[in-house]
This record gives C-alpha cells, sequence and structure tokens, in this order.
C-alpha cells in the first residue's frame, strides 16, 4: 500500500501547511482558487509568452489584505506555470532578501526556481539540458556574443559558456554554473579555460563591475531558461510590502525595482521574463501617499534627486510607485459559496489524512472584516476538527484577533545595509 500511505503521508503535510497558514504545493493542488480575474490573466501572460508575441502585459502586481489568500494564488500562479513548460522561482522579499537589492532577489529566484518533472539544482539542470541540444547551445553562444557587442552584457559571459561547453574540467564548469547563479568568480579562471581550449584570443574582456552584474545575469540567466527548451521563466514575489519598514533611501531604491520586474523601465526589457508580485492592500495608502503615515509621492523623489548614487533612478522610482497606486489588481472577496466549497475540499483533504470524517462546516460569509478571509476560515476549521478529533465530547469555540500589517522602519536592516 505504498502509494495510499504517500496519499496519506501529502494530504497530512497539506494540512499541517494549512493549519500554520503558508499553503504548499499539495494544498494549493487540493483547494484550487477562487481568483478567476488574477488567472485568467495569468493564463494570457503565459500565452503570449509561448507564442513569442510582443506584449506589455508581462506583469502583474496583485493584492489583498492579511489572510486573503495571496501566497495560495501564488502557488497557484507556479503550478499552472510548471504545467506549460516554465521554468518558476517563488521569492519572499525578507531581511535577507531585500527588494532593493536585486543581486539577492536574483540569488534567491535561482535558488528556488523550480523546473517542470525535475528536481535538481536550478542552473545546473539547465545548463545540462543545455548541454543536451548542440544546436541550441550554439545559437545560445551566438545570442550572448550579439549581447556583448550591443552593450548589454559583458563579454565575459559569452567566454564562460564557451568554455562551459568546451572544457572537460568539472570544477571548473561547476564554478561558472556558480558564476552564472550569482557568485563572485575570477576572470582569471575564465581566461585560463579558454587558454585550454584554444580560444583565448577570440574573447577579450575586463573584470565587470560588480554593480552590473545583476541585471547582465537576470537577462542571461532568462535566455538560458529559453535555450535550455522552456517557455520562459515566471518570477512570483510575494511581501512586498515590507519594503515599508525599509528607510526612505531604500524603499525609493526598492520601487525603482518594482518598475525594473514590472517592465517599466525605459530602456531596459526582460523578454520572456513574466513577473507577479503581492502586496498587502493598504501599502499604497499608508506608505505612498501623501495622507498616509510615510508621504512618499512627496519625499522619495528628492531624496533620490539629492543622492549622486541614485538621483538617475527617480523616474523608475516614480513609476514603481504608480504601478503599486493604481496598477494593482485586487483579490476578489469569496462568496459564500467559494467558502463552502473550499471548506468542503479542506475536509475531503482532512479525512485523507487522517482517516477520519469531520463534521460538516456552514462556511458563512458574515462576520467582522479579517474574519471572512480565507485563512481565517480554513485555519479555524482544521483547528476545530483537531479537538473534536482528540476529544470527541469536546465543544470547540474559535476566537479571532485581528492582524495588520506594521509599517515600522527595521534599524536592524538600516545598519547592515547603510544604505548601499
Amino acid at each position: 500500500m505504498p502509494n495510499q500511505e504517500n496519499a496519506t503521508l501529502d494530504s497530512r503535510r497539506a494540512i499541517e501547511a494549512l493549519r500554520n497558514g503558508v499553503p504548499n504545493r499539495e494544498a494549493v493542488r487540493q483547494l484550487g482558487c477562487n481568483q478567476p480575474q488574477a488567472i485568467a490573466r495569468f493564463r494570457e501572460m503565459l500565452d503570449h509568452a509561448v507564442e513569442r508575441r510582443e506584449s506589455p502585459d508581462r506583469s502583474m502586481v496583485i493584492s489583498g489584505d492579511f489572510g486573503a489568500g495571496k501566497s495560495h494564488l501564488l502557488g497557484y500562479l507556479e503550478h499552472m506555470a510548471l504545467s506549460r513548460n516554465f521554468v518558476c522561482s517563488r521569492v519572499a522579499i525578507s531581511k535577507e532578501t531585500p527588494f532593493y537589492d536585486l543581486g539577492k532577489v536574483f540569488a534567491s529566484a535561482v535558488e528556488n526556481g523550480r523546473l517542470p518533472e525535475r528536481g535538481g539544482r536550478f542552473i545546473e539542470e539547465l545548463a545540462a539540458a543545455l548541454k543536451g541540444d548542440p544546436d541550441a547551445c550554439g545559437d545560445f553562444l551566438r545570442w550572448a556574443e550579439i549581447a556583448a557587442d550591443d552593450g548589454l552584457l559583458n563579454q565575459v559571459f559569452a567566454a564562460s559558456l564557451r568554455v562551459y561547453d568546451r572544457t572537460q574540467d568539472s570544477e571548473l564548469s561547476h564554478d561558472i554554473e556558480s558564476f552564472w547563479a550569482g557568485d563572485r568568480m575570477r576572470t582569471a579562471s575564465i581566461r585560463g579555460g579558454l587558454r585550454q581550449i584554444g580560444e583565448s584570443k577570440k574573447y577579450k574582456f575586463r573584470a565587470p563591475k560588480v554593480s552590473e552584474l545583476p541585471p547582465q545575469r537576470l537577462r542571461f540567466a532568462i535566455e538560458l531558461v529559453k535555450y535550455a527548451g522552456y517557455n520562459g521563466w515566471v518570477i512570483l514575489l510575494d511581501e512586498i510590502e515590507l519594503m515599508g519598514s525599509y528607510s526612505i533611501l531604500q524603499r525609493g531604491r526598492s520601487y525603482a525595482e518594482v518598475a525594473r520586474w514590472m517592465g517599466l523601465a525605459e530602456g531596459e526589457a526582460y523578454p520572456g521574463m513574466i513577473a507577479v508580485g503581492a502586496v498587502t492592500a493598504d501599502f499604497a495608502s499608508v506608505i505612498i501617499s501623501p495622507d498616509g503615515q510615510k508621504r512618499d509621492r512627496d519625499y522619495i523623489r528628492p531624496k533620490l534627486e539629492g543622492n549622486p548614487r541614485f538621483n538617475v533612478i527617480c523616474g523608475r522610482a516614480e513609476a514603481g510607485m504608480r504601478m503599486l497606486e493604481d496598477g494593482c489588481l485586487a483579490l476578489e472577496s469569496p462568496s459564500e459559496a467559494d467558502l463552502n466549497q473550499t471548506v468542503e475540499k479542506l475536509r475531503r483533504l482532512y479525512e485523507n489524512a487522517y482517516g477520519w470524517s469531520p463534521p460538516m462546516q456552514n462556511a458563512t460569509v458574515g462576520g467582522a472584516g479579517f474574519q471572512r478571509r480565507m485563512r481565517h476560515k480554513v485555519r479555524a476549521a482544521i483547528n476545530e476538527w483537531d479537538l473534536i478529533r482528540l476529544h470527541p465530547d469536546y465543544g470547540p469555540d474559535t476566537e479571532v484577533d485581528p492582524y495588520s500589517t506594521g509599517y515600522e522602519e527595521n534599524t536592524d536592516l538600516e545598519r547592515e545595509s547603510r544604505d548601499g
């Protein structure tokens, strides 16, 4: 009965994830998603990418209250993307992955990257797929050389690709994969590899500046995804609202990154990338609005203009703020039918997990605002079933405390980064 045992274990893992408010892949698969507008828009974005059609609609930001289902929706979109032969990365913005640092966000996207029906390390699996197709590898090398001639990439990327394709040195191959994934690499190693394969005269390059590498790595990785045989790279950015706890200069840089990921950065395109972000519904009114707590609409531009390092990103920061103010797709509130359908699916999942049939629940929409959220209904149902299963004579009565997102500035983050 190994299949039954695996199904039971998967169901228990799904219930445990839902109990903690962080749905895993099995939970998302079993419960589905009641956000037809967001799903339809995402499907259209995938269609355009599959058909290689130029379209400005390659990104979106979804907004909703805490517990409204943003992370669940991102999980469902990940499932959709993988089923359509896209690679996919979910990145949670955090202290370790600050939104204003493209290098760290890119590294997180690589670390958390998933490929359809393959379970290895992201860059290694892509590189292996590329090496298995000599024609694709040759085409990718030509693209990298043209991109270098056009100033989009440093020549080191084309050189590293040539060495990777020809070298028999496994340690050097591993170092090159790590370089593509975001680690540092001595250009002397690439030059040594070129000498090994007799190509040292063809590629002349200087070591790129550290600040230049993140956008070039992103562009290179997207093309690697496509030449490896996939339709594109979907990047899901969760908890964007955490940038509200940054210093004003860090928030300005983060708004510029919103513009980059959402395709609003003038003169900078990433064909083959689809980005979806998630943010709390009150972020713009609390953080950006002139009537909010931090009034970024008034203060961000003067702050950036007064900084010689970052005055060039003023326009991008403005575009990012406009996106978060006016361009978000609000999550739809669940109907009573949606809630009842979800709780019934959850009841069957719980039964599969524990071999015990939970009582029916009527998940009505009524109640305080935070009690209408799907997360409250799901966790309350699981907690009550746990108590009844373990103590059949007990009559649980769930009380819920409201939660609101705090946007106090993180002084630890400020000290560590020093805005640079």
